[in-house]
């Protein structure tokens, strides 16, 4: 029988005696906010009916793939949180930060999951579009709920997605916005558009992001197209594409670019773009100072899920499925929250904050209110047609995907 993991408090105390010995880069958060402001999947089984062996009760461990700067770590690549796990599960986790971008992740371990072979990885996490690849094509294993209880924290808005409306398969990780980013010191009055973008003086210092739903959500909304709706297509995503290509074209941009566009807004050669509003808060903490800003601009934004999902050929199953559990506790949830700058799907995170950690409760990032939400708009799901011409159109411009 699964041990319980300690609730509330008691986690509380153990990630603080865990991170005594640590240099938090909370500390740093906390003095730099964010300012005001194609795919070939063929199917080759049922959903979850991996035939892979489940060996978690002989071997305690699991690895867990996931991307750059999305949990709690701290300038030494340490986790207090997967300390605090392994403290009271006796499970070791090894976190690899492997994922840089959607398609490219797959590539890696696409071979084995169409054999039902293990992927090197126990759990993974990935785009919610690529978790219902994953779950449609028989690549993800569906979850034993005994092991999650936690799931009952799960908020009821991100319960019931049309790509597993039970959550059998997958449970989001994080949430969080795409916008506009720029380095404050080279432009201290900021950036309120995605057409200045385009300024003569940004030549050659732009980049975009490799994720074809981010990069064409925030061009197709400065085109006006509610890419939340399903009355838009391929002819309104060729506009958008047309500007891609142009400023691809000129050099304008200088990288269509995964998680390493982090590196080079740290070394200077971008100084504006699209970015995730997670990544420009680690990028302060970075920096000691709020050397990067982040706005959505009038046009908004656009919000992304992120998903945990247990592979095909995992041979882990269950000892990822207690972690899960453990990141769904609120106490957990917050903390990991309090590192990375996210929207946490577990309900719980925002009453926890208000009391361990008011600053962070304030962050409109982090814990949206109605206005901030209004501002952001979700890519809509695509029927299997648009999705393959929405990628070939990406492809050709971008070498991506």
């Amino acid at each position: 029988m699964t041990r319980p993991l300690p609730q509330g408090q008691a986690i509380q105390q153990s990630v603080l005696q865990a991170k005594q010995s640590q240099l938090s880069r909370r500390r740093l958060l906390q003095g730099a906010g964010l300012g005001a402001s194609a795919l070939a999947l063929a199917a080759c089984a049922a959903p979850g009916d991996s035939g892979a062996i489940d060996i978690s009760e002989t071997d305690s461990s699991l690895v867990w793939a996931s991307w750059p700067s999305y949990i709690d770590e701290d300038l030494s690549g340490h986790s207090a949180t997967l300390k605090t796990f392994k403290k009271e599960s006796g499970i070791s986790v090894e976190y690899r930060d492997v994922v840089n971008d959607n398609v490219g992740f797959y590539l890696t371990m696409k071979d084995q999951l169409a054999l039902d072979k293990p992927t090197g990885a126990d759990l993974i996490v990935v785009s919610e579009w690529m978790a219902a690849r994953l779950i449609r094509f028989g690549y993800a294993q569906k979850f034993d709920q005994g092991n999650i209880p936690n799931k009952e924290n799960l908020n009821k808005k991100l319960a019931s997605p049309d790509f597993d409306p039970k959550r059998e398969y997958s449970l989001p990780w994080q949430s969080g916005f795409i916008g506009l980013a720029w380095n404050a010191d080279e432009y201290p009055n900021g950036l309120v558009s995605v057409e200045q973008l385009w300024r003569d003086d940004l030549k050659g210092k732009v980049v975009v992001l490799a994720e074809m739903r981010h990069t064409m959500g925030m061009l197709l909304l400065a085109q006006g197209v509610d890419i939340s709706k399903d009355i838009w297509g391929i002819d309104e995503f060729k506009v958008a594409s047309a500007v891609l290509e142009q400023h691809l074209t000129s050099k304008h941009i200088i990288g269509v670019m995964g998680s390493d566009y982090i590196e080079m807004f740290k070394s200077g050669e971008a100084l504006a773009g699209f970015a995730r509003a997670g990544d420009v808060a680690v990028l302060n903490a970075q920096a000691g100072y709020e050397k990067f800003k982040f706005l959505l601009p009038g046009s908004r934004g656009t919000f992304f899920t992120d998903a945990l999902v247990i592979p095909a050929g995992a041979q882990h199953k269950t000892n990822a499925e207690k972690l899960i559990n453990f990141y769904y506790d609120p106490a957990v949830a917050t903390e990991v929250v309090d590192w990375i700058r996210c929207v946490s799907p577990v309900d719980g995170t925002l009453e926890y904050a208000i009391e361990n950690y008011p600053n962070l409760a304030t962050n409109q990032f982090t814990f949206p209110n109605a206005t901030a939400m209004s501002r952001a708009s979700t890519f809509r799901t695509l029927s299997t047609s648009d999705d393959q011409s929405f990628n070939a159109e990406f492809r050709r411009i971008t070498g991506k995907g």
